[in-house]
């Protein structure tokens, strides 16, 4: 338990990290990573040059200093992000190593604002909050090793096909190489992906949602192709569209994730998806489809064109096996003249005509896309804990702290 005094002194800095976070992160990983360039194995390079991961964690800072005092308010961004350290190897020894440098950070960043008080009070926060995440973690690398079918950290699988889904997105379909029984998951999980690349000196991971149900000999991930004109060209996707053919194996994690559907409930189930955000819906979709056809099913997507739009066929199969499903197709920019129902943004007139009394809404998309989604169902009166989302990356807040630049 934290001491009133360390508390006090906790919920003082608030202000100074609202201001300041992202700068002592982004110092910290550049600290910590030059003092530990064997953490370059873990973590998303990508996610480091974009600055997704140094503002996720500001995030986090600024969640656990105004709510030190009833950190039980967090546990549900706990639990996502010991989710997404079980998945990539994130272990009990590197706790100590991100402490040490986060500290150091933040009295390097602030100067003579960071005081011995202060930093003494944020040590011991710092163990406090750490110490949550270590036993869970470590409850979740047990969970993942004993499940049936279950395995420790990575295991080869082999690449037993590769389906083009879109002009962006292809689908790989991969079995274990030892042959040995897949562990079930829930609809909307994800699993992280190793490689090493030719010419990169480091490790690189990436996590993938799996795009089709669970209880098959396979698991499939559907990966987009990262090469737009105005963004750092994404190593891994394009490796896996160029490099990997089927016969070739990638290291695996067990299943992990949060942002999952309970596909035992008969209440309606609305998904709205942008993009590549489409994954994780095409699981919970083939899941209904398979396990409660009879569920009430308003599936709700928006591409850039016919082109992009992946899946357009199965979704339509599917669709036609739920007796009480129906879908809504916008395209942005449509390529040629063929059938969206809107072109267009998702708009909030077009959600509107989605509600349903006591609904759960699933959204994974790009994070303007989301943003815009989830204000509308709000401003449509939706109940927050009936909206259900998913980011790709470090989990970043929909609306961030007033007047805060994190």
């Amino acid at each position: 338990m934290l001491s009133e005094r360390t508390i006090e002194i906790i919920k003082s800095t608030v202000p100074v990290l609202a201001k300041q976070g992202t700068e002592i992160t982004s110092h910290f990983y550049k600290r910590m990573l030059s003092n530990h360039p064997e953490l370059l194995n873990i973590f998303n390079h990508t996610n480091q040059q974009k600055g997704r991961q140094q503002t996720a964690l500001a995030t986090t800072l600024y969640a656990a200093a105004e709510r030190i005092d009833q950190l039980e308010t967090i546990l549900p961004a706990v639990k996502q992000i010991a989710h997404k350290h079980r998945s990539l190897g994130v272990k009990k020894e590197h706790y100590p190593i991100v402490g040490e440098n986060l500290l150091a950070a933040m009295k390097e960043v602030l100067g003579d604002l960071a005081t011995d008080e202060i930093i003494s009070a944020w040590e011991e926060a710092y163990n406090e909050i750490a110490n949550v995440f270590i036993e869970l973690e470590q409850r979740m690398y047990a969970d993942a090793e004993n499940m049936e079918g279950g395995w420790k950290d990575f295991k080869p699988f082999v690449v037993v096909d590769k389906v083009k889904e879109s002009s962006v997105i292809t689908s790989f379909y991969l079995k274990p190489k030892d042959n040995a029984v897949l562990p079930s998951f829930l609809p909307g999980q994800y699993v992280t992906v190793k490689v090493k690349i030719d010419g990169h000196q480091y490790l690189l991971n990436r996590q993938y949602s799996l795009s089709d149900a669970p209880g098959k000999e396979y698991f499939r991930i559907s990966v987009k192709r990262e090469a737009e004109p105005d963004q750092p060209k994404g190593v891994v996707s394009n490796y896996l569209h160029d490099d990997v053919q089927i016969g070739d194996e990638l290291n695996i994690s067990v299943p992990a994730g949060d942002f999952t559907l309970d596909v035992t409930q008969n209440s309606p189930v609305v998904f709205i998806s942008g993009g590549v955000g489409v994954t994780p819906i095409m699981s919970m979709l083939n899941t209904i489809a398979k396990e409660n056809p009879s569920r009430p099913v308003r599936f709700v997507h928006s591409a850039k064109n016919e082109d992009v739009h992946a899946f357009r066929l199965e979704v339509k199969e599917l669709m036609n096996r739920l007796p009480n499903g129906t879908s809504f197709i916008c395209y942005t920019e449509p390529s040629r003249q063929e059938s969206a129902n809107h072109t267009g943004y998702m708009t909030k007139d077009i959600l509107k005509q989605f509600l349903s009394e006591n609904a759960d809404y699933f959204i994974c998309g790009p994070v303007p896309f989301m943003k815009a989604v989830i204000n509308y169902l709000k401003e449509l009166g939706v109940a927050s804990e009936n909206i259900h989302y998913e980011f790709f990356g470090p989990a970043l807040q929909i609306a961030q702290p007033e007047g805060s630049t994190i």
